[in-house]
C-alpha cells in the first residue's frame, strides 16, 4: 500500500500500526496539505459481512463524536475491496508503549491521564456510545500531552442489541468486566472497570489478573477480588487506591454511576485533605452478606444452654449455675446505700449536661453543595444555618460544570458549629486558548498546530487566495485576530494565504516586430524598454523581428512589474552569400500536365517550399539561397511528389559568381 493514493486524495507514507481487524498507515491529504492516519481493513475479512459493518460502525461511532480528547474521523470511503477510515493523526505514542518504557507511572501523571480518558468517555456515554475496548494501545498521548482514545471498532450505541456472538466475547481479555466476561450487556459501567484496571496498570506496572489462557483470565475478572494496588506500589496515596478499587467493583452498582462521576473524584483524590483518607469498605467488606462468617462468643463450662428457638435468642434460657448455699441478708444496708449515691451521680450528671447544653454552641452538618450553583449553595447553607464565605475562588473546569461548585470545604456531612463558613470552588468553565500570531507561517503548519489544540479541520475554513509579496501558501490574515481567546469545540476560524505576486501570461514575441512585440506586452500589463532591445545578425529571422525572448518564455507566469528583454534581427550576417539558381524542368510526358514542387534548404530555411505549380509544358525558375561558409544549400525538385531531381550550392560556388566563375544549371 505505501505509495499508493487512496480515493485520489491520500498518498500512504508508511505503516506504523495495526490490529487484529485492520492496519493503520500514516498519510498525506494531497488536498489539506496535512498528515493523516488511514484505518484499512484487513484483506483477510474484506467478504466478511460482519467485520465490514463492525468497521464502518467504528467509523460512525467515532464521528459522532467531537471531542479534545477523541480521534476525530476526517473521511471514510470504499477503493475496489479497499475499506478506509480516515482520521486525525497524533503524533506520539500509544499509552501502552508509556506503560512499557515508565511503568509505574508518577501519581499525578497516571491521574492526569485518567481524567482525560474519563471525559472522553462521558462524552462518548452522553452520546449513547459505550467503547467496549478500553486499554492502554487504543489510547494515545500526543507531544503536547493531550490524551486520544481511539479505535471503537466494536463500540455500540446504548439502545443497540450486543455484539457478544455465540460461544465468544469481543474485547482484550485482561480488561473487560465481569459482565463482559459473562457475554452480557455491557454499559457504560463495563468502560469504567477497564478504566479501573488500566489505572492500576499505570500505577503498578502489572495487570490486576493473569492467568494461562483467556479462559482463566475470563474467570478471575468473575471470581477473584483485584489485590490491592498500595501492596505493590506504596507510593499510592489511598485516595487514589479507593478510587482504583471503587471502579473494579464486580458489582457494576456498587462502581462509579457514571463517567463524570469517576472524573469528579479523580480530580480531587491528590487534593491534601484526601491523600490519606480511610479505605474505602463497600457492602461485601463489611461482612453484611447473609451468608458471610461471623464471629459467636466462646461457650464458657459454667453455662447451660437449653434449646435455641430458629427465629429467636432468648437470653434467659443461658443460666449460670452457681453454688446451693444459704442466701443471707447482710447485703441490704450496703445495696440501699449504693443505690442512693448512684441517684445523687445521675442527678448531678443531668444537671451538667443541661448547663453543657446551654453552653455548647449546636453543631450542624455541612451539606451536600458538588454541582450547585452559588445561588443555590447560599439558600441551601442558609437552610442548614451555615453560611457562605465570601471569598470564592475559581479554576478550570469542564463545560459543564461552568459555574457550578467543584470544590467545597469542608466536605458534606462534616460536623460545624451553627453560622460557621463553609467555602467552595466555582468551575471556570474549560481554559480557552488564544489565536497565535500566524502571518508568515505556511498554511500547513497553521492547520496542524490548530488541530493540536483541538479545533476540528472542518472548521478551518479558507478565503480566497489575495496577491501580496510573501510566497504563495503563507498566511497573511486569520480570524479571530491574534491574540483573541477562542473556544477549540466551537471556534471558525477563517485564514487568508497569499498567493505570491500577481502574475501574467507571458505573449509569445518571437518573430513578430518591435510595434507588434509592445502592443502585445502593453495589453498583459507588462513594458519594454529600449534598454531591453538588444540586436544581434541572424540567418533565420528577418530584420526587424524578434529573433528571442528572455528571462520568461510564452505562457510562463511573469510578475506585471517583471522587467522583459528581446533580441532583434539585424539581417543576414555580413559573411552570408546569396545566389540565384535557374531551375529548368518540364513534364515527363510531353504535352501531360504535373504538378511540380521545389523545396529549399538552406542556411536561412529548412525544408521550405518556395514553389508549387501544375505545368504541361518545359519551364525555367529561378530560387533565391542563402549560404553560408558553414552551411550550403539544397534544391529539390518534385514531379507529382516524386523526387526527380536535387541540386545543391556550396559557398565555395557563391564566391566563384561572385568572382564571375558561376556553373549553371544544365
Amino acid at each position: 500500500m505505501i505509495g499508493h493514493t487512496l480515493g485520489g486524495r491520500y498518498e500512504i507514507l508508511e505503516l506504523i500500526g495495526g490490529g487484529g481487524m485492520a492496519l493503520v498507515y500514516k498519510a498525506q491529504d494531497l488536498l489539506l496539505h496535512r498528515k493523516v492516519a488511514i484505518k484499512i481493513l484487513r484483506q483477510q475479512y474484506i467478504h466478511d459481512e460482519e467485520f465490514i459493518r463492525r468497521f464502518r460502525r467504528e467509523a460512525q461511532s467515532a464521528a459522532s463524536l467531537s471531542h479534545p480528547n477523541v480521534v476525530s474521523i476526517y473521511d471514510v470511503g470504499q477503493e475496489e475491496d479497499t475499506y478506509y477510515i480516515v482520521m486525525e493523526y497524533v503524533e506520539g505514542k500509544t499509552l501502552n508503549d508509556l506503560i512499557k518504557e515508565k511503568a509505574p507511572l508518577q501519581v499525578e501523571e497516571a491521574i492526569g491521564i485518567a481524567s482525560q480518558i474519563s471525559d472522553a468517555l462521558d462524552h462518548a456515554h452522553h452520546n449513547e456510545i459505550i467503547h467496549r475496548d478500553i486499554k492502554p494501545h487504543n489510547i494515545l498521548i500526543g507531544r503536547n500531552g493531550r490524551v486520544k482514545v481511539t479505535d471503537f471498532g466494536i463500540a455500540r450505541a446504548t439502545t443497540s442489541s450486543s455484539i457478544t456472538q455465540t460461544g465468544s466475547v469481543i474485547g482484550s481479555v485482561h480488561y473487560f468486566s465481569p459482565e463482559h466476561a459473562k457475554g452480557t450487556n455491557a454499559g457504560e459501567k463495563s468502560d469504567l472497570y477497564s478504566l479501573g484496571i488500566v489505572l492500576f496498570q499505570m500505577l503498578t506496572g502489572k495487570l490486576p489478573f493473569r492467568g494461562e489462557n483467556p479462559i482463566s483470565v475470563a474467570l478471575k475478572h468473575l471470581q477473584e477480588e483485584v489485590a490491592s494496588p498500595r501492596s505493590v506500589n506504596p507510593l499510592i496515596p489511598q485516595s487514589v487506591e479507593n478510587v482504583i478499587l471503587k471502579a473494579l467493583r464486580k458489582r457494576p452498582e456498587e462502581r462509579y454511576q457514571s463517567a463524570k462521576q469517576m472524573l469528579s473524584d479523580l480530580e480531587t483524590c491528590l487534593s491534601p485533605e484526601r491523600r490519606n483518607e480511610p479505605k474505602a469498605q463497600f457492602w461485601s467488606d463489611e461482612g453484611l452478606d447473609e451468608e458471610s462468617t461471623r464471629i459467636l462468643p466462646a461457650i464458657r463450662s459454667t453455662q447451660q444452654y437449653s434449646p435455641i428457638p430458629d427465629d429467636e435468642e432468648d437470653e434467659d434460657d443461658i443460666q449460670e449455675i452457681q453454688p446451693d448455699r444459704k442466701k443471707k441478708k447482710t447485703w441490704i444496708k450496703p445495696t440501699v446505700w449504693i443505690v442512693s449515691l448512684l441517684i445523687v451521680l445521675a442527678g448531678m450528671f443531668l444537671l451538667v449536661n443541661y448547663v453543657r447544653g446551654l453552653l455548647t454552641p449546636q453543631e450542624v452538618s455541612v451539606p451536600d453543595l458538588m454541582g450547585l450553583t452559588k445561588e443555590q449553595v447560599e439558600l441551601k447553607l442558609k437552610d442548614a444555618q451555615l453560611t457562605l464565605n465570601p471569598k470564592v475562588d475559581t479554576r478550570v473546569s469542564t463545560k459543564e460544570e461552568k459555574d457550578k461548585v467543584v470544590l467545597q470545604y469542608p466536605d458534606k456531612d462534616m460536623k460545624l458549629t451553627a453560622n460557621s463558613s463553609v467555602s467552595i470552588t466555582i468551575g471556570a468553565g474549560p481554559e480557552h486558548p488564544k489565536m497565535a500570531d500566524y502571518k508568515g507561517n505556511n498554511i500547513k503548519d497553521v492547520t496542524e498546530q490548530l488541530v493540536a489544540l483541538g479545533v476540528d479541520p472542518k472548521r478551518i475554513q479558507l478565503n480566497p487566495p489575495v496577491f501580496i509579496d510573501q510566497d504563495p501558501d503563507t498566511v497573511v490574515k486569520t480570524e479571530p485576530a491574534a491574540g483573541t481567546e477562542f473556544d477549540p469545540a466551537k471556534v471558525e476560524v477563517k485564514i487568508t494565504v497569499s498567493k505570491g505576486k500577481e502574475t501574467v501570461k507571458m505573449p509569445n514575441l518571437v518573430g513578430d516586430t518591435i510595434a507588434e512585440a509592445k502592443a502585445k506586452l502593453t495589453k498583459q500589463g507588462l513594458t519594454l524598454q529600449e534598454s531591453d532591445i538588444k540586436k544581434e545578425k541572424s540567418y533565420t529571422v528577418a530584420m526587424g523581428k524578434v529573433i528571442s525572448q528572455f528571462p520568461y518564455k510564452a505562457n510562463d507566469d511573469v510578475p506585471k512589474d517583471a522587467q522583459i528583454s528581446v533580441i532583434i534581427s539585424e539581417g543576414l550576417p555580413e559573411e552570408a552569400g546569396t545566389m540565384n539558381v535557374s531551375l529548368p524542368f518540364k513534364p515527363s510526358e510531353e504535352g501531360k500536365e504535373s504538378v511540380f514542387r521545389i523545396v529549399v534548404t538552406d542556411a536561412q530555411n529548412t525544408a521550405l517550399e518556395v514553389y508549387k505549380q501544375t505545368v504541361n509544358k518545359a519551364q525555367i525558375k529561378d530560387i533565391k539561397i542563402v549560404l553560408s561558409p558553414t552551411k550550403g544549400a539544397k534544391i529539390e525538385l518534385f514531379e507529382n511528389d516524386k523526387l526527380v531531381r536535387t541540386e545543391t550550392r556550396t559557398y565555395q560556388d557563391y564566391l566563384d559568381q561572385r568572382n564571375g566563375q558561376g556553373r549553371s544549371v544544365s
